[in-house]
């Protein structure tokens, strides 16, 4: 049975921003963004990801936040809500989703704090080698799973313990901490790498090199897949966060602002790594070991590595706890929304579930890769895709215009909404019927490619 309760709200439009972009602001743009730019051969995987940004992620906020405030629910009843056919079905079954992308995301996250300490330990004159956390590519190395998984309990901890401060004294005031640090840790490390000899070379791969070759179909929609990953869309994180914008929130500049910040964080970390990999002569393609195994040379390698090192995977740590943060609240938030459970009961139970959940990804490469790409790249697309529809589609237009237009004249509850109110723009109804025809096709098709590359194996991925 459904519990009808008040609704907390973020306390100002500053922190719901910090918080928006704190949610997408995590491995996506520090590990995955880099990567994918040395995968795909730096500026043009870079004018590509920022035009999907534009064309794609900020349309694709507005609709996710739309789907959320509009119904004041997460996925489990916002799509029933919006009145999408099968949407409670979805909506369920997007929380099994998260439930297993929260179990491989935050036995990263226990990675990434090892390393963190590992660091810490060095500055101390404390040797540990950060690699002996990661999991091998086959079989099970007891030690590695161990570390692991009491590294996670940890992050699992601190995300509960979030949890239970509720939206502004927990996640609102954390991301008004953690999000101006990060930045200020990146600066740091920008500083530091574009002065190592030979770090021109590197920042000139990532800015300036440009190639007519490089414009391929398969670093387009690369880019366009990483841009949904990045800011977190997916019919999950975004929404249930819509579902706690105020009703005079303007969505259409405050998704311009959260996907600036997302991008920002992203192409701060490029200018971070880039350098100091060409600077120690290394490859700037070495996918996604880039994170855990070149970059850990790099800071072996420099003065003050163990500083740097340390800053580096500690301003990771606590950009990526935030989305961590954002991913159990989508999951709380089904639980107490749609069922008679406490917001401290559920927040406990899925966290000891999540626990449990991590422990196989988290035995060797073939099982999480294959975890990673199911429930991570594969599912948030299909999760924006469903959302855009049910807003360009299931929702009455009328409805949908109001509350996309940046200031909505709404009722408290959606069975109330009025039709009186201040006329919606032209740019909105632009944006509306973008949404309904331009970004579902261009969904569509990413869907399509990661089905014929990474699913079937159909096509080549480059």
């Amino acid at each position: 049975m459904t519990r009808q309760i008040g609704r907390e709200t973020f306390g100002s439009r500053i922190g719901a921003v910090l918080a928006m972009i704190g949610v997408a602001a995590g491995l996506g743009n520090i590990w995955r963004f880099p990567y994918m730019v040395g995968e795909f051969g730096g500026a043009a995987f870079v004018l590509f990801y920022l035009a999907a940004v534009l064309l794609v992620g900020v349309p694709g906020l507005m609709a996710e936040w739309t789907l959320g405030r509009l119904t004041r629910r997460g996925p489990v009843g916002a799509f029933e809500r919006g009145r999408l056919p099968l949407g409670r079905q979805l909506g369920w079954f997007f929380f099994v989703v998260m439930i297993a992308g929260l179990a491989y995301y935050t036995a990263v996250l226990g990675w990434v704090l090892f390393h963190a300490l590992s660091y810490l330990g060095q500055g101390a004159g404390v040797n540990v080698d950060p690699a002996v956390v990661l999991p091998p590519e086959k079989g099970l190395v007891p030690g590695a799973l161990l570390t692991g998984s009491l590294c996670t309990g940890l992050v699992i901890a601190g995300c509960a313990l979030m949890l239970t401060k509720g939206v502004r004294r927990g996640i609102e005031a954390a991301s008004r901490i953690i999000l101006p640090a990060l930045f200020a840790v990146l600066l740091v490390l920008i500083a530091r790498a574009v002065t190592l000899d030979g770090a021109y070379e590197g920042l000139a791969w990532y800015i300036l090199k440009f190639s007519p070759r490089d414009l391929t179909a398969s670093a387009a929609v690369t880019a366009l897949g990483q841009a949904v990953f990045s800011l977190s869309l997916g019919g999950t994180f975004m929404v249930v966060y819509g579902s706690y914008l105020r009703r005079e929130t303007p969505l259409r500049a405050d998704a311009v602002y959260t996907a600036v910040g997302d991008t920002l964080v992203g192409l701060l970390a490029g200018l971070a790594i880039f350098p100091a990999v060409f600077a120690l002569g290394l490859r700037p393609n070495s996918g996604p070991g880039l994170l855990f195994e070149t970059l850990p040379g790099v800071f072996d390698a420099m003065p003050l590595g163990s500083l740097f090192g340390l800053l580096f995977f500690g301003g990771l740590f606590g950009v990526a706890y935030l989305s961590a943060v954002a991913g159990f609240e989508v999951v709380v938030a089904g639980l107490t929304d749609n069922t008679r459970l406490g917001r401290r009961r559920a927040i406990w139970l899925m966290a000891g579930l999540v626990w449990i959940l991590s422990l196989p990804p988290s035995m060797n490469m073939r099982v999480f890769l294959p975890w990673d790409l199911t429930f991570g790249s594969g599912m948030q697309t299909l999760g924006l895709l469903l959302s855009v529809l049910t807003v360009g589609w299931a929702i009455q237009r009328s409805r949908a215009l109001r509350e996309l237009s940046q200031a909505p004249d709404l009722g408290s509850t959606p069975a109330n909404f009025r039709e009186a109110g201040p006329p919606v723009d032209r740019i909105t109804r632009l944006i509306y019927w973008w949404l309904r025809y331009v970004v579902p096709a261009l969904v569509a098709a990413v869907g399509l490619w990661w089905l014929l590359t990474r699913v079937f194996g159909l096509l080549p991925e480059a």
